[in-house]
């Protein structure tokens, strides 16, 4: 049967083909791939966060990592991903528990303890600080704010404009952890106003969004207001986001190259600008992105695949 058209290309790795050979190796339980890739990736930090956070996924069902830094226990690289493969694991056993589920306390502290460790091993890297932010969430009451400030800071010197390290701090303050809606909205749109034209960071709003509207559905709210959250993509505050990620991030670059490291933000700002019903928007990011889609966050409103070929159909953007 001939593909359609207007199908997503969902690919985990985001079209890093590099990066899909390596993950192979963790099947086989051989880590030198691993080391060849972050070796090569250097000081690229968005595409090494990128890289070792889908690394860190692959491997926290394996021995991969332990095995890399068992035969090379001087690698800072090793070390890095070590941490994230614990934070990754922590999270893991966070999920399976449940919301609201006591969580192995032992296992937060061996993935903050690892993060650690990776910093000091390697001092310009903003990745180990990522992911101590992300885990800091697991802690039931969080952490204190003097730490949290202390992390953020030692990332935000190292990469002041990482949308992902922005991204976990978001989700630390969102109404699901350890803050509120407003909260969260207030950091994405103080990191958004003094990011430089080109930065990725406004679209840090459209993350909130998602967030926002996950949260309302998870705690039942859908029946109580549905007027309100059928409304929560297209009102005029959404709509005015899109607009202004659109001209601070999108107008602003210097061409039109979509790294695998920012796929999941253009689907972001796409998925955004499709249901505020901001035309001209959706059609300009979904030929940037062309068939290359992730499931979040179109998964949240519905059915990812459908979605995106509905779109791509009513755009009339192919291939």
């Amino acid at each position: 049967m001939a593909r359609d058209r207007f199908a997503p290309d969902f690919d985990p790795d985001c079209g890093d083909g590099v990066l899909t050979n390596a993950t192979h190796d963790i099947v086989i339980g051989r880590w030198q791939g691993l080391r060849d890739l972050l070796r090569v990736t250097g000081a690229d930090w968005l595409a090494r966060g990128h890289r070792i956070r889908l690394l860190a996924q692959a491997c926290a069902s394996t021995s991969t990592a332990e095995s890399w830094l068992a035969a090379e226990p001087y690698s800072a690289d090793a070390l890095v991903l070590r941490a994230a493969t614990e934070t990754a694991r922590a999270f893991n056993l966070a999920i399976a528990a449940g919301r609201g589920a006591p969580i192995d306390q032992h296992r937060i502290d061996t993935a903050v303890t690892a993060c650690l460790q990776a910093a000091e091993a390697y001092l310009d890297d903003p990745t180990p600080w990522i992911s101590l932010i992300s885990v800091a969430r697991l802690y039931p009451a969080g952490v204190r704010r003097q730490e949290l400030a202390r992390w953020w800071d030692e990332l935000h010197r190292r990469d002041p404009y990482s949308v992902e390290g922005h991204l976990q701090v978001l989700h630390y303050y969102s109404a699901r952890w350890h803050g509120s809606h407003g909260l969260m909205y207030d950091f994405a749109r103080d990191a958004a106003g003094v990011a430089p034209q080109g930065s990725a960071l406004p679209v840090l709003v459209q993350y909130a969004r998602v967030e926002e509207y996950r949260y309302a559905l998870d705690a039942g709210h859908a029946g109580q207001s549905a007027v309100g959250l059928g409304q929560h993509w297209s009102h005029d505050g959404a709509v005015n986001d899109v607009r202004r990620t659109w001209q601070r991030w999108i107008i602003g670059r210097t061409d039109n190259e979509v790294a695998p490291g920012e796929l999941r933000d253009l689907n972001y700002l796409a998925h955004a600008a499709c249901h505020a019903g901001d035309k001209e928007v959706a059609g300009a990011v979904l030929r940037m992105l062309g068939s290359r889609a992730t499931r979040t966050p179109w998964s949240y409103t519905g059915d990812p695949e459908l979605q995106f070929v509905k779109w791509r159909k009513e755009m009339r953007v192919r291939g």
